[in-house]
């Protein structure tokens, strides 16, 4: 799904965007944590897990769009969900 696609880029953004402000020595346990997070958002098993739940959850009305990778950036980037 290529809306799927678009929301895990936007998720990789936003997180990438928040990674470039933590440059405080105490900061840099969670700058690791979120590139750790950023790589699984990135990897194929993630995008055809994704993919999978996604279309499950549409088929079955429990979603209406893929929005899981947003809200997990959101999340952790403490942001209210739009």
């Amino acid at each position: 799904c290529a809306c799927l696609l678009l929301d895990t880029d936007r998720a990789l953004v936003l997180l990438e965007e928040y990674c470039k402000k933590l440059r405080k020595p105490e900061e840099q346990q969670l700058k690791k944590a979120i590139r750790k997070v950023m790589g699984i958002f990135k990897s194929s098993l993630f995008q055809a897990l994704l993919g999978s739940f996604t279309a499950e959850a549409i088929r079955h009305g429990t979603i209406s769009y893929p929005s899981l990778p947003a809200a997990v950036a959101y999340d952790i980037l403490g942001c209210p969900k739009i």
